[in-house]
C-alpha cells in the first residue's frame, strides 16, 4: 500500500507542483502509458482516463500533510494547486522508491495545457483501437473541445516522442 503512496510523493518531489487535478490524472496515467510503474486503476470519465484510487491517494497524502493542496481562484473556476511538503519529502526518504527517472518526461507534461494532455491521454487509452479509429473515437467522446485534426496529429506525434525517450 505504502509503496504506492511512496511512488506519487517521488512523483511530486520530481514535478515540485501541480497545476489542476485534471493535469495530474493525466500526467501520472500519460506516464504510466510510458512504462512508469504507477499502479493506480483508470476508466473513461468525463475529462478522459480518470483515477479514483489516485484521487484517494491524494487525498490520504494531504490528509497526511505530506502533501498540501491550495485552492486557487482562476477568472470563472476553481483550480488546485499541489506540492510536496518538507513531512513528505522525509517520509519518502525512508522508502527505497524503485522508479525510473521521470523528471524529463514531467517537464515535458508541466509544459502542455491541461485540454492537450486530456487529448493524449484519450488517444493512449483508445491505442488499442487503429489510428482511424482513434481518430473517430476523440471526434465522438470530445466533440465539445472540437479538437482539430492538426492538433490530433500533433498527438500522436507527442506520443511517440515520449515513448521514444521514455525506451531509452
Amino acid at each position: 500500500m505504502l509503496d504506492n503512496h511512496a511512488k506519487l510523493l517521488y512523483f511530486f518531489s520530481k514535478a515540485q507542483q501541480v497545476p489542476g487535478r485534471k493535469k495530474l490524472q493525466k500526467m501520472i496515467y500519460i506516464l504510466q502509458q510510458c512504462h512508469v510503474p504507477f499502479e493506480e486503476k483508470y476508466q473513461f470519465h468525463f475529462y478522459g482516463p480518470y483515477s479514483e484510487e489516485l484521487t484517494l491517494r491524494v487525498e490520504e497524502l494531504c490528509n497526511l500533510n505530506f502533501l498540501t493542496e491550495k485552492k486557487e481562484e482562476k477568472s470563472h473556476y476553481h483550480q488546485y494547486r499541489y506540492a510536496i511538503t518538507e513531512k513528505g519529502i522525509t517520509f519518502l526518504n525512508q522508502f527505497e522508491v524503485n522508479m525510473p527517472d521521470i523528471e524529463d518526461g514531467i517537464r515535458i507534461l508541466q509544459d502542455c495545457s491541461a485540454r492537450f494532455l486530456e487529448l493524449v491521454s484519450t488517444v493512449l487509452y483508445f491505442s488499442y483501437l487503429s489510428r482511424e479509429e482513434i481518430i473517430d473515437k476523440v471526434y465522438t467522446v470530445k466533440a465539445k473541445l472540437k479538437y482539430t485534426d492538426e492538433e490530433i496529429d500533433e498527438a500522436f506525434r507527442f506520443i511517440d516522442e515520449l515513448r521514444n525517450r521514455s525506451s531509452h
